[in-house]
Order: C-alpha cells, then sequence, then structure tokens
C-alpha cells in the first residue's frame, strides 16, 4: 500500500508539475512595439529567457526551461526507467534529444556490469533514444560532448551530473537535474530558478608550471573561506577579462571543472570560446551593463602551482609546502583534465623519464578520439615507456574505484573532479588534486613534486 500510494503520489506530482503549451513557451512580449528597451541581461539570463520562451527574466525567478538535450550517464540509465515504469510511463516526451553516454564502468569488471550495459542498450533502443555513446564509441560525458560538436553556444540543455559545467567552455548552459531528470524525461522540463551571475576578471597569465587547475583550486578556497565576500551557492561565475584570452579550450573545461563541487550553478565565458563554430549560433554572451551581482579581479600571473588536500577541492595548498608527501598512485584524465592538450603537456614532463617503481600511473583519455590522437602522435609511447598505464576513455578511478582503484591507506594525486573519502575506492585512502603537469612530475619524483623543478622539458603557459 505504502509503495503504490508513494507511486500515485509521484505521478500526481509529475503531472502538477508538467508545464502546459502555455508555460513551457509562453508568448514572447515584442518590447520593440511597446517603445520599452529590453533590460539588459547576462548570459545565464539570456540563455534561459530563450529556452522558455520569454523576452526576459529576473535572477531568482522560477522557469520551465525546454532543453535541446538531456544526457544522462551509465550510473542512473537503469534507475530512471525503473521510475518512470513504476509510474506509467512506457517512453519519454522527447526521445531524440536524449544522450546516453556509458562512461563510468566502461571496462565491466563484474556480472552485474555486462547486465547494466545490457540493459542500457535495450533501454536506448525501447525509448528511441536520439543517441546511445557506449563503451569505445565515445567517451566521457562532460568531455565527448564537446568534441563530437553536440554541445553548441549558447544551447540549453539538463544533464544528470553535476559535472556537466564542462559544457560552459563552448558557450553552452548546462543544468545539472540529478535525479530529477526523469521529471525532464516524463515532461520535457524542470521548474528552475534563474541563477545570479558572479564576473571574475583575468588579468595577465599563467606561467612557469601553473594551470587553470590551480587557478580553479584558489577560486574555490576564495569562495570557502570568504575571501572574496561573495555568496557563490547556486551562482554562475562567468569569467572575462584580458587573461581569459590566453586560455584556450582545455584550459576553460579545467576551470570549469575544478570550481563545479563548490556548488556553483555553472560557469561561462565572455566572448568566442575558441576552437568553436560560432556561426549561426543565438545571443550568448552578457549585455556590456548585464546585472552582475558581484565583480572580481583575478591576476593569473600570481598563481604558483597548488593542490587541493584531500577533503575537497578547495582546500587549495601552495604545492612547495606539502612537497615531499610520498604517493603510491597517480591519474591523468577523465573530466577534470582529459583532453589533448592536458596529455600532451604530461608528456613533455615524462618523456625520457621513468615513474617511480613503488607508483602506479593511469593515464585516462576524456574520448576515443583523443585516444588514437595520443596514439597516432607518439604521445601514448611516452607514457607507456615511461611506465603509465593506458585505461579506456571515461571516469577511470573517479568513478568510485571501479577502475584503477585506491587501496587502504594509500595516497593519490590525480587529475579528478574531487578528492572526497572513497571517491576511488578506499575510504581510508587519500587524495590530492593537481594540475596533469604536476601529477606527472610527482608520479616521476614518487612524491608531490613541483613541476617546475623538471624544467626545460616543461613550457610555460596556459595549456600546461
Amino acid at each position: 500500500m505504502g509503495l503504490r500510494f508513494a507511486e500515485s503520489l509521484y505521478g500526481l506530482i509529475a503531472q502538477l508539475a508538467k508545464p502546459g503549451p502555455t508555460s513551457r513557451r509562453p508568448r514572447v512580449t515584442d518590447l520593440s512595439s511597446s517603445g520599452r528597451s529590453p533590460a539588459p541581461m547576462t548570459a545565464v539570463q539570456k540563455m534561459l529567457a530563450r529556452a522558455s520562451g520569454l523576452a526576459h527574466v529576473e535572477p531568482g525567478e522560477v522557469v520551465y526551461p525546454v532543453p535541446e538535450l538531456v544526457i544522462i550517464h551509465d550510473g542512473f540509465v537503469e534507475t530512471a526507467y525503473r521510475e518512470l515504469h513504476a509510474l506509467g510511463y512506457g517512453s519519454v516526451i522527447d526521445p531524440q534529444k536524449v544522450v546516453f553516454v556509458t562512461d563510468h564502468e566502461v571496462a565491466y569488471g563484474s556480472q552485474r556490469a555486462v547486465e547494466r550495459g545490457r540493459n542500457i542498450r535495450a533501454i536506448a533502443k525501447a525509448w528511441n533514444v536520439g543517441a546511445l555513446y557506449d563503451a569505445g564509441r565515445g567517451g566521457h560525458g562532460h568531455i565527448f560532448p564537446i568534441e563530437a560538436g553536440l554541445i553548441r553556444p549558447g544551447m540549453f540543455l539538463f544533464c544528470y551530473d553535476m559535472h556537466c559545467t564542462n559544457f560552459g567552455a563552448a558557450g553552452a548552459l548546462a543544468m545539472a537535474a540529478g535525479t530529477e531528470v526523469t521529471s525532464v524525461l516524463a515532461t520535457g522540463s524542470l521548474w528552475t530558478t534563474v541563477p545570479h551571475t558572479l564576473r571574475i576578471d583575468l588579468q595577465g597569465a599563467l606561467a612557469g608550471g601553473a594551470h587553470p587547475r590551480d587557478v580553479g583550486f584558489l577560486l574555490a578556497q576564495g569562495f570557502a573561506d570568504g575571501r572574496w565576500g561573495v555568496q557563490y551557492d547556486y551562482r554562475v561565475v562567468e569569467f572575462g577579462g584580458p587573461g581569459l584570452l590566453s586560455l584556450d579550450l582545455a584550459a576553460r573545461v579545467a576551470l570549469c571543472n575544478s570550481i563545479t563541487e563548490m556548488g556553483v550553478a555553472n560557469v561561462l565565458f565572455d566572448g568566442d570560446p575558441p576552437g568553436i563554430d560560432v556561426r549561426g549560433a543565438p545571443d550568448f554572451k552578457s549585455d556590456a551593463n548585464a546585472p552582475y551581482e558581484a565583480r572580481i579581479s583575478f591576476d593569473l600571473s600570481a598563481v604558483r602551482p597548488q593542490v587541493a588536500l584531500p577533503g575537497g577541492p578547495d582546500r587549495a595548498e601552495l604545492l612547495s609546502r606539502v612537497a615531499g608527501q610520498p604517493i603510491d598512485h597517480a591519474t591523468i584524465g577523465a573530466c577534470g583534465s582529459g583532453m589533448y592538450e592536458d596529455f600532451a603537456a604530461a608528456a613533455r614532463v615524462l618523456k625520457g623519464r621513468r615513474i617511480a617503481d613503488h607508483v602506479r600511473m593511469f593515464v585516462v583519455p576524456g574520448t576515443a578520439t583523443t585516444a588514437s590522437r595520443l596514439a597516432d602522435d607518439g604521445l601514448a609511447q611516452i607514457f607507456v615507456d615511461a611506465g603509465a598505464m593506458l585505461l579506456p576513455p571515461g571516469c577511470g578511478p573517479c568513478a568510485g574505484g571501479m577502475m584503477a582503484p585506491l587501496g587502504p591507506g594509500e595516497v593519490s594525486v590525480a587529475t579528478a573532479a574531487t578528492n572526497h573519502a572513497g571517491r576511488f575506492g578506499a575510504h581510508d585512502g587519500e587524495i590530492y588534486l593537481a594540475s596533469p603537469v604536476t601529477v606527472a612530475a610527482s608520479a616521476v619524483a614518487g612524491c608531490l613534486a613541483d613541476p617546475r623543478e623538471l624544467e626545460p622539458l616543461v613550457a610555460s603557459g596556459a595549456s600546461q
């Protein structure tokens, strides 16, 4: 009785929450004919207004945006299917918008994993989803869609996982729906509060072993300890300023990923995303006099290599203060720093060197295409010659240690998205977050090590 009542209640709520034709696509007010000038908006306001069929939205307003895509990884597909099936849904409202990506348990390590993969393929067929990027046929769900051109500037999408903020590097607004993505599948939308926007103006340029992940750790620390004097929870962080021009697409992805765990709603960038075709894109840039909640200036040239101590990306510490900490495990890749440029920078550190005998090092390309490029360009051989192991594209150890786990009492240094207890498997293992070059240098040294000590092989610049 209790289960049936809960299912009925859930179904009633879903129907009540389902936006009707008017609420999903309200009539757009023609401000030009009214003689009124449109009020300035931030980029997130513009994208949510457009997705909601509105001329203007304000921070704090609740809207029902209709996404262009809905992306769900392999860890939640079965659950979504069971929930909707229990409520009587035999299909989803816009199946061609739905994308499944297998990235968490790519190389099946158990019979349960084999069964899950089979079920996901069956669900994709039953629902007639737009695309299934299965193991070996795509890559990480927060990297591959950018590379494949699925993510376009100005688009709005819902995703299951919070690290979809990576898509901000390509000029898109991706909102993490979590378990409520089932509501999106059933109704086509989800109530969404328009976030306030924090503007961070970047000055100068990175140099000497510093990396955008180091910037992210410092910003996260400043949010957490109140240094910036701003609210950050469910805010969009928008980067701009002259220093932004020095950051390529891979650098921007790393920056997005490094501050996501703080609870920001999304990360966006002023101007056109490098390497992304913006022809035909809708307006995705903040107005000159956009209503930012606060502005911060940040000097990139002052950044020195950092690590995030075990327990959270906001626990930034100068690498020089913890150098010498022994490690057992090192990982480069996944959604934190899984683009070609990240591996190229790490390969420059490792070329001609060997990983310490007691260290296990893993390389996790973000996509199958990146893995192919690493092989074609000889970078994969550099990793192999150094003693590293190449894993299939996906999450690697970061998905709860499903692959290449961390053992009890062991210490890892990684480019992972987060470093909370148990993230790599063992709950008493410790994970230090760092940049690709710091991870590579540490793997060689057998302990946390400053990449600047390995010059001249380490080039300076934003794409390290």
